[in-house]
């Protein structure tokens, strides 16, 4: 069973929708399920300005685009791959702590979470696709 937390994070769809206004864009499949994001991104200055997306995937793949949308200010281009392999490793190993400043994470990402690792992912892996990192 989903947590409402998490339906709480994914209805949260205010930069849910292309609007063909980018610097950066993407799209990614999820061989293993078939969820896909698209996302179009704005970078001004070396700084992630605006983060849109759409989806056709299932709700913790469209809570985690959410999530990445709303908090893209927390992701500094220069850190964003370092950023996004901690948030990988906390989503598989029970153990890892989250820095402070991405710990508002804790609610999607948790132990009956890490089967769905891809899922959770997969915005975070087209955001590095985008940026070609």
């Amino acid at each position: 069973m989903i947590d409402q937390k998490i339906i709480k994070i994914a209805s949260n769809t205010k930069y849910a929708s292309l609007k063909n206004i980018y610097t950066h864009k993407s799209s990614i499949k999820n061989s293993k399920c078939g969820d896909q994001i698209k996302i179009e991104i704005i970078v001004k200055q070396k700084k992630i300005n605006i983060l849109r997306y759409e989806t056709q995937s299932c709700i913790l793949c469209e809570a985690s685009a959410s999530f990445l949308a709303n908090k893209i200010d927390l992701f500094p281009i220069k850190n964003l791959k370092k950023n996004i392999k901690i948030i990988e490793k906390a989503v598989v190993n029970k153990n890892s702590n989250l820095p402070i400043k991405l710990k508002s994470l804790k609610n999607l990402i948790n132990n009956d979470n890490s089967s769905r690792k891809d899922c959770l992912m997969l915005p975070f892996n087209a955001l590095l696709k985008a940026l070609k990192l």
